[in-house]
């Protein structure tokens, strides 16, 4: 019983739509008819504005962390730990409270890994911290999901560097995988997505 508790309540967790919410609550309009249709922090910077944007990346990474919290609240064991975590990530990408309509999953896949590894993400973010940094002459907003791109792939070789465990590290890229299953396209072919927010109206690249 407490196993599942604890996966749907990341579940829930992460369907809570901030993003939409503070979208809404600002500019009455849906964030995901604006911008790249994506609910999540870039898209509120962008279309809201920066102190909005941060709120919702603050309150998207504490979804994951908190997640991971309430499983381990519930006494449940490590994979069960693991679950919630996961399930945090879903509920973002696929919300029941929006129609299974959400973001890319990025922000809370970092409060998630926060939870469970918290050194290793450390590292993870002071390396995103300097992409950002790089990339601020060039739009950091329009470049927070390539920072996060750049940045996670470390999380697993932290992971085993300081814990030790292949089973985190498995599991870290099997979160990792659900939220670029959930970009694929963007992936892909980024530089559409670039011209989107810039306004411009050819996509055919």
């Amino acid at each position: 019983m407490f196993e599942l508790t604890a996966v749907l309540s990341g579940y829930l967790l992460g369907s809570m739509p901030f993003a939409y919410l503070v979208t809404r609550a600002r500019r009455h309009i849906d964030i995901r008819d604006v911008d790249i249709g994506n609910a999540g922090a870039g898209s509120v910077i962008r279309v809201v504005g920066l102190p909005a944007g941060i709120l919702v990346l603050v309150c998207d990474i504490g979804k994951g962390v908190v997640a991971v919290f309430v499983a381990q609240a519930c006494g449940v064991g490590l994979e069960w730990v693991f679950a919630a975590g996961l399930a945090a990530v879903v509920g973002h990408v696929y919300p029941v409270f929006l129609n299974f309509r959400g973001g890319q999953g990025a922000a809370t896949l970092i409060g998630a890994f926060l939870g469970i590894a918290p050194k290793a993400m450390g590292l993870a973010l002071a390396v995103m911290g300097i992409v950002l940094l790089l990339n601020l002459k060039h739009g950091g907003s329009r470049r927070l999901f390539f920072v996060v791109a750049c940045g996670a792939p470390f999380v697993p070789f932290f992971t085993y560097l300081i814990y030790g465990s292949v089973t985190m590290m498995l599991y870290e890229l099997a979160v990792m995988a659900v939220v670029v299953v959930r970009n694929r396209e963007r992936l892909r072919h980024p530089r559409s997505i670039t011209k989107r927010i810039l306004g411009e109206t050819d996509e055919s690249v």
